[in-house]
């Protein structure tokens, strides 16, 4: 699958320099449903999904991509105002966890033993997937990453570029003002085979596409 990874021109330089992306962690995304979008209305439960949420930031990451590029609330939120950079990767379709986009907040089976949740490993995969409904222009594809901790730099954990992680695309946002030139001769010493493409508003739609002019390879 192609997915796109979109962010600050600054960043994705580096990103192309050093053939990395930073690993998100849960507790900086900025939904503060991850991991907690259940039913959390009775109050003795909520310590269990926090503290999981807690144990699970410390052990997995994540990348977050979206299969598109083209929603230009994606450059707003995610590269700075529409001046950053989408980088595509190609990425096994079976790395990438699909978001569940859901209404209401997931019902979690009660234990009537102990009545604690009875958290599966069925139901946390669903809870490290779902996000609400209105997220949904986001068409977002989580890959995974278990952290290794003794790879940490400044705190920050990072995802090498690979076979199962193939930079295809550079695509400058609209009002990004780096030089495409600039960027293709940068782009080549790191990834030959790699497009570099200048992207602009549409003109009879809500979509960021690509500039055909001076857009070549």
């Amino acid at each position: 699958m192609r997915a796109y990874y979109l962010t600050g021109a600054s960043f994705a330089l580096s990103n192309l320099a050093m053939r990395r992306v930073k690993i998100a962690r849960f507790a900086d995304l900025n939904d503060p449903f991850e991991l907690l979008a259940v039913d959390l209305k009775n109050k003795n439960h909520r310590w269990a999904f926090q503290a999981t949420k807690e144990q699970l930031n410390e052990d997995k990451g994540l990348i977050c991509l979206s299969k598109t590029w083209g929603n230009p609330l994606l450059w707003g939120h995610y590269a700075e105002k529409h001046t950053g950079i989408a980088l595509g990767f190609d990425v096994p379709d079976s790395h990438l966890a699909p978001v569940i986009y859901a209404r209401k907040p997931v019902k979690i089976p009660i234990d009537k033993g102990t009545n604690l949740p009875r958290l599966s490993e069925a139901l946390m995969n669903q809870l490290l997937r779902t996000k609400f409904a209105d997220w949904k222009y986001e068409k977002e594809v989580r890959l995974f990453v278990q952290l290794d901790h003794t790879t940490r730099e400044s705190g920050l954990y990072f995802y090498d570029f690979s076979n199962d992680f193939t930079l295809k695309e550079v695509i400058l946002g609209p009002r990004c003002e780096l030089p495409i030139s600039a960027v293709r001769e940068f782009v080549n010493t790191v990834s030959p085979s790699v497009t570099v493409v200048k992207a602009r508003i549409a003109f009879n739609s809500f979509r960021v596409i690509k500039n055909k002019i001076g857009s070549r390879k």
